[in-house]
């Protein structure tokens, strides 16, 4: 959510920012937050003189009775005064309903470097990182190469869950742990303090940390509770500073969380085929940072460039794709996704995403800092450390040797209980 000042001072920079994210039936949003604002300011306008007027009229009462002057008249106006505010008060608590309203789907203001583009086919590429390779011989899809190893049970979790789960076994949810471990790990190395969070989180934090047109495509409701399943730990990481003012001297807080995460995946392509790249559950290991306005853009750089460096340690070649004014949730100033190289495939996918949203999530939670003398919102940013299971199949297909076997780097092996190798012939006996 914006500064409602923004639109009181510069309303065209804020229809010229929706313009460019391609939403232009949210233009007549903005002179309707105007209209009601000002009609907001002159209720105000009014309390406020007769809050001053009850004050004098105190003071009259009082200098009244010193000389022993009749005050029924002063007392009669003393009394209508309330009733008076207490109107005010209740038409200017409905507006500001109203403006609440409009104000949180109003975008956040995009950062000028961010490119416009309608949506995430004009997505830009920034740079590959890793050689991306095609060998001479067959990768197999993950889910036979699962299958054929009897480390997934796609079938049985299609009779439990339906289709979008699954069962991992064996090595396969060994490497699945293996992953996660090693990339909290890595994260914890970087200085980030690591959170278990909860996994389900209140309607009002679920407003809060994204966009309602995002809610309803995503969030798992609980029925009859208040109470959501997290699409991903940000919300609940994010979600555990509503309504908090954090002293400076303790930012900028470095989390890194993991969960299990949920999503509908509504009309989303791919959820009936068998596999692990579009689930309705997954396991996630998330970073989030709360700092100040002017260090965001810092953080944003080390926050992408951390999970591009747990990707090479795992021997995944990768790329990072600027994405464009139309493809930014509303809540986003910028944003870059991270996508690894398939070379079953022959190119590259998502696998993570990094964000800054500078003051808007804040705003919307009313998470602030106190420092230098004053109260101010702080800047929120996340980004994917490593989601698995697309991870998952990323190391299945760039570590899968000729024989079907997969090779296990070295920074992983210890978290496999040694193994250099699992799958067929057992190299690593």
């Amino acid at each position: 959510m914006i500064d409602i000042k923004l639109i009181r001072e510069n309303p065209e920079l804020v229809k010229e920012n929706i313009k460019k994210k391609f939403q232009n039936d949210k233009l007549a949003l903005v002179d309707k937050i105007i209209k009601l604002d000002e009609e907001w300011r002159k209720l105000k306008y009014k309390e406020d003189g007769l809050r001053s007027e009850r004050n004098k009229i105190s003071k009259e009462i009082s200098e009244a009775k010193k000389v022993k002057k009749s005050v029924a008249a002063l007392l009669k106006k003393a009394r209508e005064i309330p009733d008076e505010i207490e109107k005010l008060d209740e038409k200017k608590g409905k507006l500001e309903e109203q403006i609440k309203e409009l104000m949180m789907v109003i975008p956040n203001i995009i950062d000028k470097s961010v490119p416009i583009g309608k949506d995430d086919s004009q997505n830009v590429e920034l740079k590959k990182f890793g050689k991306p390779e095609v060998p001479s011989y067959e990768i197999l899809h993950h889910a036979k190469l699962a299958e054929k190893n009897e480390w997934a049970d796609f079938d049985s979790a299609r009779e439990t869950s339906g289709n979008g789960f699954y069962y991992l076994t064996g090595d396969l949810a060994l490497l699945h742990s293996a992953l996660l471990a090693f990339a909290r790990d890595y994260m914890v190395s970087q200085g980030f303090s690591y959170v278990i969070p909860p996994f389900m989180i209140r309607r009002k934090v679920v407003e809060g940390v994204m966009s309602f047109k995002e809610m309803d495509a995503m969030m798992y409701k609980i029925d009859g509770e208040d109470l959501y399943l997290i699409g991903t730990s940000e919300h609940s990481m994010i979600g555990r500073f509503i309504d908090k003012t954090i002293s400076g001297k303790k930012i900028p807080l470095l989390l890194t969380s993991y969960s299990s995460c949920f999503r509908k995946e509504v009309g989303s392509h791919g959820i009936d085929e068998k596999g692990l790249y579009r689930v309705h559950q997954f396991e996630k290991q998330e970073m989030i940072v709360i700092c100040e306005p002017e260090d965001s853009y810092k953080w944003y750089d080390k926050m992408w460039k951390y999970s591009v460096e747990i990707f090479e340690k795992l021997n995944i070649p990768v790329r990072t794709l600027e994405c464009c004014s139309g493809d930014l949730a509303d809540l986003k100033a910028k944003s870059v996704d991270v996508e690894a190289w398939s070379p079953r495939q022959k190119k590259y996918f998502e696998v993570g995403s990094c964000s800054n949203l500078t003051d808007a999530q804040a705003r919307r939670l009313n998470i602030r800092i106190e420092g230098r003398g004053k109260i101010y919102f702080a800047h929120t940013l996340n980004n994917t450390v490593l989601a698995s299971p697309r991870a998952l199949i990323a190391f299945l297909e760039n570590n899968q040797q000729k024989d079907g076997s997969i090779k296990i780097p070295t920074v992983l092996q210890s978290y496999m209980g040694g193994k250099k190798f699992i799958g067929k012939n057992e190299k690593n006996k």
